[in-house]
């Protein structure tokens, strides 16, 4: 699988992830080939690309679960920015509240780990589809910390409207890599000033600047300077912002379809346990599936190996198959303890392709070696 320019798909061409219309409508099936019509459809949509099949590769496994994902995520992103534009010209908020509510009903209930994809974004969605995405972080986080509904709402509104600021400014100027540092500064401090927005469109609007504006600024202290402000006391949802923010922001892909892995994200979090509150990150990986049986892992030896058993107490220490000599590695094990799991071999859109029944025996194996 691999991430095609849209200038460059050619008719016959695979789709390895389906194409759907802004009211998330099904156009363009996994596995169909690429017609005049698909790739003009494209082109009209905004992509940047497409996945594409390589010729003789198999269709790689998805749950109907994934698939109504990557549906809810279309079809909130443009209701997204239609409302955003409206509070940038209006100062006022129409319907917010009602897609707080629609995310906080699908994911701010959920009962166990959900499969977090990242997609492709588009420079017209990418603000969009950063926020939307964790605004379902922080609804799956604040659940499994059973905060209170009032805090769940608040936070997951705050994750909507943290970058609004950046949706005022033009796109040269958002994807600007020319002086990056420069543009960081700049980009900053339009967030900051997009914050007094809140104040106008919200009734709760300085709730919602006093969650958001300290997450920003330790974030950008952090990343900038290397350094935490350990004076300053967070709240809950500030909290809860700043890890899906930053997870987000690892993991998400970028406009050549590059991206980090998970493991590098959650490993930023522990290794600076002085910004990142421990309670939420344990609270994230309790929320989302990362290292599930199946999943290719690279090792700090060198060696490459499979996850056989997840580890639900520490997920970055599971039970693995060493692929250098078919070995059993517990990573949960003392003798193990200098092990690490540098990274995640993949796709480009996270999905594993794996034989069940090699699966189910290696699971055996693994489980009479371990008891």
């Amino acid at each position: 699988m691999k991430f095609i320019e849209v200038s460059n798909l050619k008719i016959g061409m695979r789709l390895a992830r389906p194409i759907y219309s802004e009211k998330g409508v099904l156009l363009f099936e996994r596995d169909s080939k690429l017609t005049k019509q698909a790739i003009e459809s494209a082109g009209n949509f905004g992509l940047l690309g497409v996945y594409i099949l390589e010729p003789a590769e198999p269709l790689p496994p998805v749950s109907e679960e994934d698939l109504e994902f990557e549906r809810f995520q279309i079809m909130s992103v443009f209701s997204m920015q239609a409302e955003l534009e409206k509070i940038i010209s209006t100062k006022k908020a129409a319907k917010m509240e009602s897609i707080v509510g629609t995310i906080t009903k699908k994911y701010g209930h959920v009962n166990g780990k959900v499969n977090f994809y990242q997609n492709l974004r588009s420079k017209d969605d990418y603000v969009c589809r950063h926020t939307l995405n964790t605004a379902i972080l922080c609804a799956l986080i604040t659940h499994t910390m059973n905060l209170m509904p009032e805090e769940q709402g608040q936070t997951v509104l705050a994750a909507l409207v943290h970058e609004i600021g950046k949706t005022t400014v033009s796109k040269e100027m958002l994807f600007d890599r020319a002086d990056a540092a420069e543009n960081r500064e700049r980009l900053y401090q339009v967030q900051l000033q997009g914050l007094d927005i809140l104040e106008e469109a919200f009734p709760e609007g300085k709730t919602l600047k006093r969650i958001c504006m300290p997450a920003l600024r330790s974030q950008y202290d952090f990343t900038v300077y290397n350094k935490v402000d350990p004076n300053v006391r967070l709240s809950n949802p500030t909290k809860v912002l700043l890890v899906a923010n930053r997870y987000d922001e690892l993991t998400a892909m970028d406009l050549q379809g590059r991206s980090e892995s998970e493991i590098k994200a959650i490993w930023e979090f522990r290794d600076h346990p002085e910004l990142y509150d421990m309670r939420v990150v344990d609270a994230l990986l309790k929320s989302i599936n990362i290292l599930i049986p199946g999943v290719s892992v690279e090792l700090s030896t060198g060696d490459k190996a499979l996850v056989l058993v997840e580890n639900e107490a520490d997920v970055l220490r599971p039970v693995l198959l060493n692929f250098r000599d078919n070995s059993i590695l517990d990573l949960s094990l003392k003798r193990n303890k200098d092990i690490r799991i540098m990274d995640i071999m993949k796709t480009l859109d996270n999905r594993y392709v794996m034989d069940m029944e090699a699966m189910k025996e290696a699971m055996a194996q693994a489980k009479l070696g371990t008891s």
